[in-house]
């Protein structure tokens, strides 16, 4: 597992406006937490391909077509949350390292990080 990887997660249970059920996440952490098999958690940001999400701003990323299966997707990282590593199944591919800096860009939106 390796940061900007995408993969399918269980996120479930969860509750309120959290993302829940079945879908594709990016894998943010850092790599010496993703590559380190004993360490359980791993921060992933998930996916929608709801178009209302889209008008969120800055904290929601817009992903090229076909990074994720389906239709258009969003990288939701307001949604920002951790998981362990068993609930990530198949893996379904790699961001391109500019994505992967929107993303970053979103997170930073998100958290009021410089």
């Amino acid at each position: 597992m390796k940061r900007g990887e995408i993969y399918w997660a269980d996120l479930v249970p969860r509750s309120g406006s959290e993302q829940t059920g079945r879908r594709p996440v990016v894998l943010i952490s850092h790599d010496g937490f993703n590559l380190t098999p004993s360490w359980r958690s791993i921060i992933v940001v998930p996916l929608t391909t709801s178009t209302s999400q889209a008008r969120r701003g800055p904290t929601v990323v817009e992903l090229p077509s076909g990074t994720s299966p389906g239709k258009k997707s969003f990288a939701i990282c307001h949604q920002v949350t951790t998981l362990d590593r068993s609930k990530l199944t198949k893996r379904l591919g790699s961001l391109a390292r500019e994505t992967l800096q929107e993303i970053e860009n979103g997170l930073k939106a998100a958290m009021d990080l410089d």
